[in-house]
């Protein structure tokens, strides 16, 4: 199969090229690299056997239709170029996303495939092309509770969330370091025990973050020292777009014959990388918290049952734990006071791999077995 891949040097491209190499995921296909501003010139995978050792131009249509399959981490920008004019132009071949643009589409299919790979199948079988991967928070929540989905023992659920700066991109990223730094170099350039005038301390970084110096172009506002109670659109119904999505995406992914109610608060603190969320799950019956626990733990490979007590928790249940990794730590799990059949939960997980790259690599591994 000719494989094209459009954007490999941002964010989401570098994990996503980080993960094929370490799988050897190339080697099944005649790849093509294609880039919006270095057509003609070098990348770092040119010496790959059956690698196109030159980038094409990710706006050449006539390029991107020779592919059988096109995989981008390009974003939403470049999908709302490219994609229409691709397909009326006569492309038939797969198109495997990581933006948001056609996630809602009728005829997208959104892939988390250890929760919805029977979706997968179906869709391939009735002649489906387009695999759109789903909102980061949403993936990690669905695998963290996969048992109790796949179980049909949600009723509803709410999700409130605490998104890293990573999910704005990398210049967000970097942005809060710049942040961070211009506390730092003004309160701590003489000194680091603050401690007998902390209080003074404190009033002069809130009073930074008014600075006309301090670096806030990417998130609007101070992210270091402080969190963002708001992501993304407004839909002017008091809810973000990042908090639709939970009910929205999580139910397309499920395919779920009735919708399952998940609504809550999407909020962006100063972790660099992961997502995590904390979760009030309302059960349709009252299930001993043992049998939750197997039924997450052998629902995939992945999800990680945290036993409920401070020192795992604080272990195993941070950005600084699931950073770079594929495992989703799911914890906190207890009855509450509201009822046997009200369960908290706590999980996180690193939304480069599973919220954003992963998902995109194993699809590619599903059309091989698809096409055999």
């Amino acid at each position: 199969m000719k494989l094209g891949i459009v954007g490999s040097r941002g964010m989401v491209g570098q994990v996503l090229m980080e993960r094929m190499l370490q799988e050897n995921d190339l080697k099944h296909f005649e790849t093509t690299f294609f880039s919006t501003s270095n057509a003609g010139g070098e990348h770092p995978f040119s010496k790959i056997s059956n690698v196109d050792p030159k980038l094409k131009d990710g706006n050449d249509v006539n390029e991107l239709k020779k592919m059988d399959v096109i995989i981008t981490c390009q974003g939403g920008d470049y999908t709302k170029a490219v994609y229409s004019n691709l397909r009326s132009q006569g492309f038939k071949g797969y198109w495997i996303d990581a933006a948001s643009t056609l996630r809602m589409e009728s005829d997208s299919t959104i892939i988390l495939d250890p929760v919805n790979l029977d979706v997968i199948k179906k869709a391939l079988k009735d002649g489906k092309t387009d695999f759109i991967g789903g909102n980061c928070t949403v993936s990690l929540m669905l695998l963290a509770l996969g048992g109790l989905f796949k179980a049909g023992q949600i009723e509803w659920m709410t999700s409130m969330t605490y998104q890293a700066a990573s999910g704005g991109g990398a210049r967000h990223m970097n942005e809060l370091l710049n942040q961070m730094k211009f506390f730092t170099d003004r309160v701590m350039a003489t000194e680091t025990n603050l401690s007998n005038k902390i209080l003074e301390v404190e009033k002069n970084i809130t009073g930074l973050m008014s600075d006309s110096a301090f670096p806030k172009e990417n998130f609007g506002f101070p992210l270091a020292a402080n969190l963002l109670p708001w992501i993304d659109a407004d839909l002017e119904n008091g809810q973000s777009k990042e908090e639709w999505k939970a009910m929205a995406e999580g139910n397309k992914i499920l395919q779920s014959t009735k919708a399952i109610p998940i609504d809550g608060t999407c909020v962006r603190v100063s972790s660099l990388r992961c997502h995590a969320q904390a979760l009030t799950i309302k059960l349709k019956k009252n299930i001993p918290l043992d049998e939750i626990e197997m039924m997450l733990a052998e629902h995939n490979p992945w999800a990680k049952v945290v036993a409920n007590n401070k020192s795992d928790s604080l272990r195993y249940l941070t950005p600084q734990y699931a950073s770079g990794k594929l495992e989703v730590p799911v914890g906190r799990l207890r009855k509450m006071y509201m009822g046997d059949d009200y369960l908290n939960a706590f999980t996180v997980g690193d939304q480069l791999l599973w919220g954003a790259a992963e998902p995109l690599r194993r699809m590619l591994h599903i059309l091989l077995e698809n096409n055999t």
